[in-house]
């Protein structure tokens, strides 16, 4: 039962398994750029003013950070934020790999951001971002030992950013998993159990979309935080 659960993290095609992950992916994402586009030609709607709501205020806390004397960093945490929400929205489809819930995907952003920050306060100015590492009003006995602990908590920063993500989209999909096998193997013998798990299961779907949101939304949020150590 363990194999059939991790089974469903697995990205590749498999016809007789009906896992169509990839193909999927490349459907869904490309329905998603049109369907965004079309608020260019389109009378707004809900939808739109929903999504105009959630940009406005991932781009206001860019604006509350560091982040905002960047060029283009806010663009660029707002394109992010909307990217991990597709990705997370996608993973709850079926037959469609959850790409959020794996490392890989989540490392590929918060690794190369986290650098990019990192190698950008270096070269701007170096004295600035190393005076940084040493906390103000500390003693001085401490301060090599405070330096050790401040390098090590920042180097840290990518791989718990990522963690975070894969760990919480994981937990959602196992959770959905074990749900709709205990509701494959109730159908035959109590119908009155099957309704209750399959409304169950559309009750912890519709939970599960508010955390792929406000997961995509921690994730960006911490991003922006990180521009603070910016000089």
């Amino acid at each position: 039962m363990m194999l059939d659960i991790f089974s469903s993290f697995d990205p590749g095609i498999n016809i007789i398994n009906n896992y169509m992950s990839p193909l999927a992916f490349w459907i869904i994402t490309s329905s998603s750029i049109i369907l965004y586009s079309t608020a260019l030609w389109t009378t707004p709607n809900s939808f739109f003013t929903s999504m105009g709501a959630l940009l406005s205020t991932m781009n206001d806390q860019g604006n509350q950070t560091h982040g905002k004397h960047i060029k283009g960093f806010n663009s660029f945490i707002v394109a992010l934020f909307i990217i991990i929400i597709n990705m997370n929205l996608m993973g709850l489809l079926p037959a469609v790999f959850s790409y959020s819930s794996h490392l890989l995907f989540t490392l590929s952003f918060g690794l190369p951001l986290w650098l990019a920050l990192i190698m950008s306060a270096i070269v701007f100015n170096p004295y600035s971002w190393v005076a940084g590492l040493l906390p103000g009003g500390a003693p001085h006995w401490l301060n090599p030992f405070l330096v050790i602990i401040e390098t090590i908590s920042i180097s840290v920063r990518p791989l718990t950013l990522s963690f975070r993500l894969a760990a919480n989209m994981s937990a959602g999909h196992i959770v959905l998993t074990l749900i709709g096998t205990y509701c494959a193997a109730s159908a035959f013998s109590s119908i009155v159990g099957l309704f209750v798990l399959i409304s169950i299961q559309m009750g912890y779907i519709m939970f599960e979309m508010g955390i792929c949101i406000i997961q995509s939304y921690i994730f960006c949020l911490l991003l922006s935080l990180y521009s603070d150590d910016h000089p």
